[in-house]
């Protein structure tokens, strides 16, 4: 019975999050709110019994992928100056 809730908030705070992302002006914070969603989808992955799909996301989808985000943000700021 703990699982389904503690599946259900990580549910709503990954909606509210990937919306956050979604309408969110400042690129740094949108950046971080997809961060977020991946790094609880990976989290809601270990709960599903799925360990080797969570540790693929949180390392993909949640950390590499936000350095890519912010590295290319940086180059793209880098040459507009």
């Amino acid at each position: 019975m703990e699982y389904i809730l503690i599946a259900i908030v990580l549910a709503i705070v990954m909606l509210i999050m990937a919306v956050m992302a979604i309408h969110n002006k400042k690129l740094e914070v949108a950046i971080i709110a997809a961060g977020v969603v991946s790094l609880f989808a990976s989290v809601l992955y270990l709960l599903l019994a799925a360990p080797d799909v969570a540790m693929t996301e949180a390392a993909i989808g949640s950390g590499l992928s936000t350095v890519i985000f912010f590295y290319v943000l940086n180059k793209i700021r880098k040459n507009n100056a």
